[in-house]
């Protein structure tokens, strides 16, 4: 859930100010009695959110996460400011990749001759 820490409200409404990059987000209670900062005004086709990150709306206002899949191509979810945020870093959304990038990592660094970077070739081509 997006962090309230920090964030200052702005009028009556329930807009807060990110305390990372001072930008509006809305606070919206949760079933479990919390609360999760969310994009102002934004709603966005569910299979474009990762499962444990999709908020739907409930008829009460309340969201609920909606971690399905896969999901109704026609369901839209609201998103997390934290995922939008400019000035916060992103979380781990895949954690099978994050794992796969790892272990080509490891792999990369045990090969016997490890390939070196490879820089540009100066020259200019040859055009005629």
């Amino acid at each position: 859930m997006g962090s309230a820490e920090g964030a200052r409200r702005l009028g009556r409404e329930q807009l807060f100010t990110c305390p990372y990059c001072g930008l509006p987000q809305e606070r919206v209670p949760t079933l479990d009695d919390g609360t999760v900062m969310l994009e102002p005004d934004m709603m966005v086709a569910a299979h474009l959110v990762p499962a444990d990150h999709r908020w739907i709306v409930l008829p009460d206002g309340q969201v609920a996460m909606y971690g399905v899949s896969p999901v109704d191509g026609a369901q839209r979810c609201r998103l997390e400011h934290r995922l939008a945020c400019p000035r916060q870093e992103l979380p781990d959304l895949w954690q099978w990749l994050t794992t796969l990038r790892e272990e080509n990592a490891r792999r990369s660094e045990r090969l016997p001759d490890p390939p070196s970077p490879r820089e540009p070739d100066e020259r200019l081509p040859e055009v005629g």
